[in-house]
């Protein structure tokens, strides 16, 4: 696997396990590494410690072993490989003030200035029924981000699943987000 490659995801990772986006064994992350083929953290990769063994390498067209071994979002994010070019990197994070926010509203409406400029306003996504969104999710996602002209998809009660071409970039706009709600939350407190 590509040095540069692992040493980017294990950064951004670790920052995002940090901020309390990914939780143990909780969230996802990958990048592209050619046309039908990605790297994901396993099911068993604890995501502020991530290393090359915690990564596997995927081939889209060809299901072996190695798919029973990554992540239980592996189908959410190669779905979004598969209908969205421009994705390299995909992640599905929960951040507790943008999760908590999906609770109670259809859309997101910064009212600091980073969100306004960068963000503008997010849609929640009511998956409605819980039951069988996993079966779902993989397809109902990537039509959105088709649908919708957005890096970010902010699921209610699900959290928050993200794509862009620069790793750092995605990270930003989850941060950014997530700041946004937690600024609303504490405005509505005062």
């Amino acid at each position: 696997m590509d040095k540069h490659l692992i040493d980017d995801i294990q950064r951004i990772s670790h920052s995002l396990f940090e901020k309390n986006f990914f939780g143990v064994y909780h969230g996802s992350i990958s990048a592209r590494v050619a046309s039908n083929s990605f790297i994901i953290n396993s099911k068993e990769t604890i995501l502020n410690e991530v290393t090359e063994a915690s990564l596997v390498k995927l081939d889209c067209q060809k299901r072996d072993y190695r798919w029973s071994l990554a992540n239980s979002d592996v189908h959410i994010h190669e779905h979004i490989y598969e209908t969205i070019p421009n994705a390299k990197y995909v992640s599905y994070t929960m951040p507790p003030y943008a999760t908590a926010f999906s609770l109670k509203h259809g859309k997101v409406s910064p009212q600091d200035y980073y969100g306004k400029q960068i963000l503008g306003e997010v849609v929640v996504y009511d998956p409605k029924r819980f039951n069988n969104w996993i079966e779902r999710a993989p397809y109902e996602i990537s039509q959105l981000f088709q649908k919708q002209d957005t890096y970010l998809l902010l699921i209610k009660g699900f959290g928050l699943i993200a794509y862009d071409r620069d790793i750092t970039e995605m990270a930003k706009k989850i941060a950014i987000l997530e700041n946004s709600c937690r600024l609303l939350a504490l405005s509505a407190t005062i």
